[in-house]
């Protein structure tokens, strides 16, 4: 499963919904409200680790409407499900090329621990990314 495969309905109850004083889920020490949040809400991401590290806060909230959003027209596919039963429990970004406020393209490679049921695993995935149009692009990643 990659995060280009796990993603459909709005953000519900069955997602956990941090508080914006809470630690971001994406681990990078700061409040979501600070973070992730204003991204998710619609504020565009500057850098391709911040737009992956948004789009893995939202697999943790249950949001795929902004996983669609973020996701390249010409590599998105027609239907994201996200399961409620996944819990995404930890991010950590392994590397990051390019991606930056003047660059076009970007991969981060990243581990996101996650557990279902009983079961847990990791994934590991380098993701790809476009600045097209003033805005970062989740375009697909390998997984590992």
């Amino acid at each position: 499963m990659s995060f280009g495969a796990a993603a459909a309905q709005t953000p519900d109850a069955r997602f956990p919904r941090p508080a914006d004083d809470a630690p971001c889920p994406c681990g990078s020490g700061e409040r979501f409200g600070g973070c992730c949040a204003p991204l998710l809400r619609g504020t565009p991401a500057p850098t391709a680790e911040r737009l992956m590290r948004s789009r893995y806060t939202a697999f943790v909230v249950g949001d795929a409407r902004y996983l669609r959003e973020t996701w390249h027209p010409g590599t998105r596919p027609d239907v994201l499900d996200l399961d409620p039963a996944q819990r995404w429990t930890a991010l950590e970004v392994i590397d990051a090329e390019a991606g930056g406020v003047d660059d076009t393209r970007g991969v981060v490679e990243f581990r996101a621990r996650w557990r279902h049921g009983r079961e847990r695993g990791e994934l590991h995935e380098r993701s790809r990314f476009r600045r097209q149009s003033g805005r970062w692009w989740y375009l697909d990643g390998i997984v590992d």
